[in-house]
């Protein structure tokens, strides 16, 4: 079964809230490593909901990311520190999941779930207002 262009940034986007669900619940259980990397993921799929009403996806997170900047944050469609909530969560999340012996803290996966819901909540209603238009 096909869907369309606005089904799958819907799809998208349910699953960057049930990562942050999951960031949240992770958070709440004091598993901060977990937190963290969903929160990041939670970020990437919102993301990946916006850039795919542009009919853009990459395989490359990186590329998920720079396409997102270029044309949302550039162009005002997203607040400029978005760009820098991003950075931080990939760094954190890469951080934590490719370097021995880091240990994440509660106070970065508090950062992390804060930016995260900024961002989701952000995507949630750029994602409403195209619906409308």
């Amino acid at each position: 079964m096909e869907g369309s262009i606005r089904d799958l940034s819907e799809y998208r986007l349910k699953t960057a809230k049930e990562d942050l669900d999951r960031a949240k619940k992770s958070f709440e259980e004091a598993d901060y490593k977990l937190s963290l990397n969903r929160s990041y993921y939670s970020i990437f799929h919102a993301l990946r909901s916006v850039n795919s009403l542009d009919g853009f996806d990459s395989s490359k997170h990186k590329g998920v990311i720079a396409h997102f900047n270029q044309r949302h944050v550039k162009n005002g469609d997203f607040p400029k520190q978005v760009s820098k909530m991003i950075s931080s969560a990939m760094n954190c999340r890469q951080r934590s999941d490719y370097e021995d012996f880091y240990i994440v803290s509660k106070a970065d996966a508090e950062d992390q779930l804060k930016n995260a819901e900024t961002i989701v909540g952000l995507v949630d209603k750029y994602i409403q207002s195209k619906k409308q238009s």
